[in-house]
């Protein structure tokens, strides 16, 4: 039969009027049976409840620009629902594009739209590059572009599938400028997802 023992939660009003608590003495018996656990979240140092994150199960934000030609660019995702993509809590993702003319196009990572505040600062400078210095430069202070490509090959009407991994963890106001250099007009459609 198990064997448990009660204490006073770190955030309770009971501990926080100075009463400790001991949820173990000094013989621990250890279960001698297997028992999957779930775990679904923790509660942080003010108390409250912290959902793990989970990665997203199908592409999501799906954009689409239309006629945009040789040399303009389009924000994505730019939708109702995704006006810009929240990583807090995921540490990768992917950006799906279907273009409908093949040739070169360039992405770069950038603030998104200044009607989203971004941790409680607003206005944000919308459109422009995000920065960020990563853990392998130790010689200089030189902040680097989050994400600055400037050509990718893409062939028309398939969709192409670009992972990012660490680099935009944490930004909360993220678009993605795609810049059409194919050579013509062209459609393109956007869609992302989310990775833990």
């Amino acid at each position: 039969m198990p064997y448990e023992r009660t204490g006073y939660a770190p955030w309770s009003l009971t501990r926080e009027a100075g009463v400790q608590s001991a949820t173990v003495d000094g013989t621990l018996k250890v279960p001698q049976y297997g028992q999957p656990t779930i775990d679904i979240g923790f509660i942080d140092e003010k108390g409250n409840w912290q959902g793990r994150k989970s990665s997203d199960l199908q592409f999501i934000g799906h954009t689409k620009a239309l006629g945009i030609a040789d040399g303009g660019e389009a924000l994505f995702p730019e939708t109702n629902n995704f006006p810009s993509i929240n990583m807090d809590g995921w540490t990768g993702l992917q950006i799906a594009l279907l273009v409908s003319n093949t040739g070169n196009y360039g992405f770069s990572a950038v603030q998104g739209p200044d009607a989203n505040p971004v941790n409680g600062l607003s206005p944000v400078d919308s459109g422009e590059g995000l920065k960020w210095i990563g853990p392998s430069r130790y010689t200089d202070a030189t902040f680097d572009d989050v994400l600055l490509d400037t050509s990718e090959g893409i062939i028309a009407s398939k969709w192409k599938i670009f992972t990012i991994i660490e680099r935009i963890t944490g930004q909360s106001n993220l678009q993605f400028k795609i810049t059409n250099s194919s050579g013509g007009n062209s459609d393109i459609e956007f869609a992302f997802r989310r990775l833990v």
